[in-house]
């Protein structure tokens, strides 16, 4: 409340709207209620997004319009960004996008809000505003409880039915809200209206809670999976490699995505695709479950090196986490061993290249790479062993 990028953008408000235009909103209001970090910081105002704009461009507080549309700007003071948006209300909605009206109703624009606990509002000086009655409560409750009727919420926006999985994984604790499960259950379909990068972005959000498996197994039972996930799902694995990753204090997202996919790269190709995820993500997830070679405790340190060297340390990760799980998480310490050789490898360059087999008198085409192989193959059963020099002289061996 106190930083220095937080005072400039309050003190640019308050000089055109007057005191209390402007109150923290959702989800800095939430953890700070319950003690928990806080990574970005949401001002909700009654100044239109013109208004703001100007204030803050008034003050020399860059003002970045990143959803106008929806009342939202972005104010950027020495590179710390604050999002600030205008009171609103829902005119028109599809499921899919709204079309708002601005407000000065605080109440108005709590109303339009997904689950009680994110319809906090907190002046500069600490006092915390609970237009339900019930938002505070519930978060120390662990409470997710849409804001009014579960299926009028879902209706206006089919991302709520994610989202309230996301957040139970989150900061849910004791049973779910029934009325909740009930109206998702009925509009599970819904989801499968939306965008992929949303569907995308929110499910590894999910998945990026320390413990999301009861949440995630309620999505199953809702019907939401399989909405967003088609195919056999591999719930015991995926419950196993996050009590693994619990146990190493990893939190790992895509690794968790993974773990519920069969172990076939068209398949997880397939699903990243459907899915939309970035090329690198579709790489990593294709990477990680392909079968072979198999990795296993018990394999001798310079075989696991060669393995290294072949598919990168993070596939190499990710296959032992995996195969891990999928043992049911029994001989810990040979994964253990597993893991620590991954995480010591750093990567290496074959010593010599085609421009030294062409020296050694091979002519230019296919019997470069022929001799390239075989040296690489040397160096590999060597265990990286071998430097320049030594790398030169198998060279001399190797050509007639």
């Amino acid at each position: 409340m106190t930083a220095p990028a937080t005072t400039a953008v309050l003190d640019a408000l308050e000089a055109a709207g007057g005191a209390d235009c402007a109150r923290f909103v959702g989800g800095c209001v939430r953890n700070a209620v319950i003690g928990k970090p806080i990574a970005d910081i949401d001002l909700a105002t009654t100044l239109t997004p013109d208004a703001v704009t100007q204030a803050l461009r008034a003050a020399g507080v860059r003002a970045v319009p990143t959803g106008v549309e929806h009342g939202t700007v972005t104010a950027v003071y020495k590179r710390h960004p604050i999002e600030v948006t205008t009171l609103r209300r829902d005119v028109e909605t599809d499921g899919r996008r709204a079309v708002v009206a601005f407000t000065t109703d605080w109440l108005e624009d709590a109303e339009r809000r997904d689950f009680t606990l994110n319809s906090l509002y907190a002046r500069r000086d600490g006092t915390i505003f609970d237009p339900t009655g019930h938002g505070v409560a519930d978060a120390r409750a662990g409470r997710i409880v849409f804001v009014g009727d579960p299926e009028m919420r879902l209706r206006e926006d089919h991302l709520r039915s994610l989202r309230f999985f996301r957040f139970l994984a989150w900061y849910g604790r004791g049973e779910p809200d029934a009325a909740a499960i009930a109206a998702i259950t009925a509009l599970k379909d819904k989801v499968a209206s939306l965008a992929a990068e949303r569907i995308s972005a929110e499910l590894l959000k999910l998945f990026g809670a320390e413990d999301p498996r009861a949440a995630v197994r309620l999505m199953r039972e809702t019907g939401v999976l399989p909405v967003i996930l088609s195919g056999r799902l591999d719930l015991d694995r995926f419950d196993a490699l996050v009590e693994i990753e619990r146990t190493l204090a990893e939190t790992d997202a895509l690794a968790r995505l993974a773990a519920l996919l069969p172990d076939d790269p068209a398949e997880a190709m397939r699903t990243a695709e459907r899915l939309r995820l970035s090329n690198a993500e579709r790489d990593r997830l294709a990477a990680a479950l392909t079968p072979a070679p198999q990795i296993v405790p018990g394999l001798a340190p310079p075989t696991v090196r060669a393995i290294l060297y072949r598919l990168g340390g993070q596939a190499v990760r990710d296959r032992t986490k995996l195969n891990w799980a999928a043992a049911g998480g029994a001989q810990a310490a040979g994964w253990k061993a597993l893991l620590a050789i991954a995480e010591a490898w750093t990567p290496r360059a074959l010593p010599v290249g085609g421009a030294d087999v062409m020296a050694a008198g091979a002519p230019k085409g296919p019997k470069v790479g022929e001799v390239l192989r075989a040296i690489e193959a040397w160096w590999i059963d060597g265990d990286f062993t071998a430097d320049r020099a030594a790398a030169l002289a198998k060279l001399k061996e190797l050509m007639p």
